[in-house]
């Protein structure tokens, strides 16, 4: 009796802690997704002006060498990026200076002014615990929050930069730790993506439709050997995918430079090394984003879905173009030149191995992803919002094949492997 008599004493207090910090994560959230909503219209207006005044690409080398020199001045752990959320959400240390948010955007929105092949999905996340961890300074929070409070500013950045809430908040506990997913803030990461996902979108913002595009009506309903075999053979090879983007991406980050000038030269020779592959393939349909381009024929995440849309090599130049554009420094992260070189690979590999054009374009698109962030079940739920749950057996069959090839290093250095803890 005197232990249930404890426990009642207790509830009030623990019921207290639980409300505040659900109420912290949905602030952080709310703060994320206004923050997501502000860089995707932004990311719209830079894009459509970079596709109106194609000269613009021009000026890629120096508009990294400008971020470069911006992070310099800024004298702090920011240029870190994502892997200081990770590491502070680990081990809270100096907490995450408020400064990442408008350092990421800016760098980003140069980056894709200027024809960088970057993503959204870093800016956002970025932005995301950057704000959360401005909250937790501005209110004198207890540093034991600043874990979950960052892993919620996370889960409201990524659920809402892509409209999949149940995604962030999986993606936001399952990328801390490689084969380990962690349970204790999960709550507070669901409340902070839900959030942000509806704040997004009462600010004005559509997501794409990818469902419209992927008509996965060619699959047989229910389980089915074939396909789940189709899958996994395909998410095998997208693991391998995902591995040499990877090794490619942190190999040229790593390319030996004169100490004293690696800061402005690294940007300066990529940006140099991603016009000079341009010109000589006569395209400029790997620079940017890869979500649209104002050539129709170009190859893009709206034409991947049907035949033609994409070449057997699509996939492959969008993987060089991003290696040397975010190894190079450019800001913006690699998630959806990720899910460009996944669709591609897919449209090509998905009817040789005997599946559907759109369905293996579909399974691409998450499961190169899923094996170079290491969180196959945020991508099988990312899957499932994006497409519908029909056949949410071989998105997850695909996403933990990819995860299984892809080897122990993903392009998250901070994230931990399962022995860290």
């Amino acid at each position: 009796m005197s232990a249930l008599a404890s426990a009642l004493r207790k509830t009030p207090a623990r019921l207290g802690a639980v409300g505040r910090d659900l109420a912290l994560a949905a602030l952080a959230g709310a703060l994320a997704g206004t923050a997501a909503a502000a860089f995707l219209a932004s990311l719209d207006a830079v894009t459509a002006t970079r596709f109106a005044h194609g000269w613009l690409v021009l000026f890629l080398p120096l508009s990294g060498v400008a971020v470069a020199w911006v992070y310099r001045r800024a004298c702090d752990r920011s240029g870190r990026g994502t892997n200081l959320i990770l590491d502070e959400i680990h081990a809270p240390g100096g907490g995450v200076p408020l400064r990442l948010a408008p350092l990421v955007l800016g760098g980003t929105l140069l980056t894709h002014l200027c024809g960088g092949s970057a993503g959204r999905e870093g800016t956002a996340v970025q932005m995301g615990g950057a704000l959360a961890g401005g909250l937790q300074k501005r209110l004198r929070l207890d540093p034991a929050r600043q874990g979950m409070l960052l892993s919620a500013g996370v889960a409201g950045g990524f659920g809402a930069v892509f409209g999949t809430p149940l995604a962030g908040a999986v993606f936001a506990v399952e990328v801390l730790t490689r084969g380990r997913l962690g349970h204790a803030w999960l709550g507070s990461c669901l409340l902070a993506a839900l959030v942000g996902d509806q704040v997004c979108h009462a600010w004005g913002i559509r997501h794409e439709d990818y469902a419209s595009l992927a008509d996965l009506s060619a699959l047989p309903a229910g389980l089915a050997l074939a396909p789940l075999l189709q899958a996994a053979a395909l998410g095998l090879l997208c693991g391998l995918i995902a591995r040499l983007f990877t090794a490619a991406a942190h190999g040229v980050g790593r390319v030996p430079l004169p100490a004293a000038r690696a800061w402005w030269l690294r940007p300066a020779l990529g940006g140099v090394a991603v016009l000079t592959l341009a010109f000589a393939l006569g395209t400029d349909a790997y620079l940017g984003l890869g979500a649209a381009s104002p050539d129709p024929n170009d190859p893009t995440l709206l034409t991947v879905w049907t035949a033609g849309g994409a070449t057997e090599w699509s996939w492959f130049w969008k993987l060089v173009f991003t290696a040397l554009t975010v190894g190079a420094g450019f800001k913006g992260g690699e998630v959806t030149p990720l899910f460009f070189i996944g669709a591609a690979f897919g449209h090509v590999a998905g009817p040789a191995l005997g599946l559907p054009l759109a369905a293996g374009a579909a399974l691409g698109f998450v499961a190169v992803f899923a094996g170079a962030s290491k969180t196959p079940l945020a991508c099988t739920l990312l899957a499932v919002e994006l497409f519908g749950g029909a056949h949410s057996e071989l998105f997850a069959v695909a996403c933990l094949a990819s995860y299984l090839a892809s080897g122990a290093q993903g392009i998250y250095a901070a994230q931990r492997g399962p022995e860290a803890d």
